[in-house]
């Protein structure tokens, strides 16, 4: 769907009113043709983390963001969503666990796709954006992205999740702050 607004100041120029005024036509288009909570936090290419001798993944509680790190330097950065102020994401430094493709929490009820664990074998995740009980995405949720939404968890766009669920290799070190 493309929500299009435009804003024309070329009333005047219809109704004949402008009389050889110089004038700006503000134009404002948006387009929502693929939801971003679907898509990479990027346009360019994830990077091929076996390039890499010291990358790591930082986290970033304050800004919303995870960042795919080599040594001082940020590879790639995107978008995410950390604990709400009742259940914090936890800060320190962890190290990738065990991974799966889908679960789903009945006391929540809430899943997500392209888990990734990075504390307690599965009980702090990287994962994509919630999905219900019939995995299904929950889009009232997925449009938090960027902000604390979570329940500790460190929710992705669907595309970063699985990236991180595909590529980060198992002991890769992640830093939260």
């Amino acid at each position: 769907m493309k929500i299009v607004k435009i804003y024309l100041a070329s009333l005047l120029i219809i109704l004949g009113l402008a009389g050889g005024l110089a004038m700006t036509i503000p134009t404002t288009i948006t387009a929502n043709a693929t939801a971003t909570w679907k898509r990479p936090s990027q346009k360019k290419a994830y990077p091929n983390l076996k390039k890499y001798k010291r990358a790591y993944v930082k986290v970033s509680v304050a800004k919303q963001r995870v960042y795919l790190m080599n040594g001082k330097k940020s590879l790639y950065t995107m978008v995410c969503s950390t604990g709400i102020k009742g259940a914090p994401t936890p800060k320190g430094t962890f190290h990738i666990q065990n991974r799966g493709k889908h679960f789903y929490n009945a006391t929540v009820k809430e899943g997500a796709y392209y888990w990734t664990s990075f504390k307690g074998s599965g009980a702090y995740l990287f994962h994509s954006v919630p999905v219900n009980a019939k995995g299904k995405y929950i889009v009232s949720e997925a449009h938090k992205l960027g902000k604390r939404a979570s329940h500790g968890c460190v929710r992705l766009s669907v595309a970063d999740a699985h990236w991180i669920y595909s590529h980060v290799p198992y002991g890769m070190i992640v830093k939260i702050h």
